[in-house]
């Protein structure tokens, strides 16, 4: 198996699991961790589309690893909303 297929492998499960977790609405941590998940999946699927040269995959991925740092930002690293 060559390497962009194990990657791609790796996004695609990580991905899945990562979107289980967010859904599964456990709390910030559980989420956070999710997104950190999410950002994993993100790096594997933008390296796997630099090695296959696929456009379109990276940057959709591009847009979601950004998307994904956010979501760490706000559920691990940022303090809850005072109220």
């Amino acid at each position: 198996m060559e390497i962009t297929e194990i990657l791609k492998w790796f996004a695609a499960c990580s991905g899945i699991i990562a979107a289980f977790m967010v859904s599964l609405d456990f709390g910030r941590r559980v989420t956070g961790w999710g997104f950190v998940l999410f950002v994993a999946s993100s790096i594997a699927w933008i390296t796997g589309a630099l090695l296959s040269d696929d456009e379109p995959l990276l940057s959709q991925n591009l847009v979601l690893f950004a998307i994904n740092i956010f979501g760490v930002y706000r559920y691990l690293i940022r303090k809850t909303p005072n109220g």
